[in-house]
């Protein structure tokens, strides 16, 4: 069998062209995936949306009434970033769908890719930089209710720091969080993930590499999760508008790559989502998006090989 890719045709609607949030590179992505031949029918799977108690697990069941009603009072509403709609409703509670339905995936078969995912601003009661509701801290604490896993390790790349995620999941002693974010970028008011590792601007491939492997190397071992749930985000990306880091997009890849055969040399399963990327150039957005599709297929079929 090839990789299993989560992907819904919900996750990218008619959405303003000016706005900074680039709900068409999730369409794009699928393009881009389906044109290169590694997403087709026989990997592509399609998500439910996510059951309302399984996100009142992570988040307060009256907000996501509030959310799903357009009830929403103004500032929560420009926290949130994004212009309600019943497609934006249909979409958010999809792709966490989306994201359950991967780490399931990747606990049968070892690795999974979600076309979208990783929004960990989001936090217990309110929605933040574009987040609505954390997928991150839903799959959590949804594997470990139900008893699929004991640990999960959420390794986060996203060029920000899983603010939402962290204080979510502060008192959760089986979710472990970690955050390899720009130390000067949003958001202001950093939360206290279990392991926080701020970097320097500018830092380019090699430097950031480095941290990832040492990271990865002292807290696999240490933690023994039972799944890492990877928050492949490229707002690290040289040319990304809201990040620093200043990464090409041969290092995303080692870094993908980095990432996921450190796992599975472990025994380790992946659940990979997308997190952040914006640029205005979508179509080379959704390209870099694809580098961890790419990456992933790769090994996936080089273990497949032997």
């Amino acid at each position: 069998m090839d990789l299993p890719l989560v992907y819904h045709s919900d996750y990218s609607f008619t959405f303003p062209a000016t706005h900074r949030f680039p709900m068409e590179k999730f369409a794009r992505l699928r393009d881009h995936l389906c044109a290169k031949g590694l997403l087709h029918q026989g990997n592509l799977y399609e998500p439910e949306t996510c059951p309302a108690d399984v996100l009142s697990l992570a988040h307060d069941p009256g907000y996501v009434e509030r959310f799903r009603n357009n009830a929403l009072g103004r500032d929560e509403l420009r926290r949130m970033g994004l212009p309600w709609s019943e497609a934006l409703v249909q979409r958010t509670i999809r792709a966490v769908g989306g994201s359950l339905l991967t780490a399931d995936l990747a606990l049968r078969h070892g690795l999974a890719c979600h076309l979208a995912g990783g929004t960990h601003h989001a936090h217990h009661d309110f929605a933040s930089g574009f987040c609505i509701f954390n997928d991150l801290a839903v799959i959590a604490r949804y594997l470990i209710a139900s008893g699929k896993s004991e640990r999960v390790l959420i390794f986060d790349c996203d060029v920000h720091q899983g603010d939402g995620t962290a204080r979510i999941l502060e008192h959760d002693s089986n979710a472990i969080t970690v955050s390899l974010h720009c130390e000067n970028n949003f958001p202001a008011r950093k939360a206290n993930s279990d392991w926080d590792i701020p970097l320097p601007r500018h830092l380019g491939d090699d430097g950031y590499l480095q941290v990832v492997s040492d990271a990865l190397n002292y807290l696999l071992p240490f933690y023994r999760p039972d799944i890492v749930l990877y928050d492949a985000g490229v707002d690290v990306h040289q040319d990304d508008a809201l990040g620093y880091l200043n990464l090409s997009d041969a290092g995303i890849a080692r870094r993908d790559r980095e990432v996921i055969n450190q796992c599975l040399a472990r025994d380790i399963p992946v659940c990979a989502v997308i997190g952040g990327g914006y640029d205005k150039d979508r179509s080379a957005l959704a390209r870099r998006h694809g580098i961890l599709h790419h990456s992933a297929n790769q090994i996936w079929r080089e273990r497949a090989l032997g």
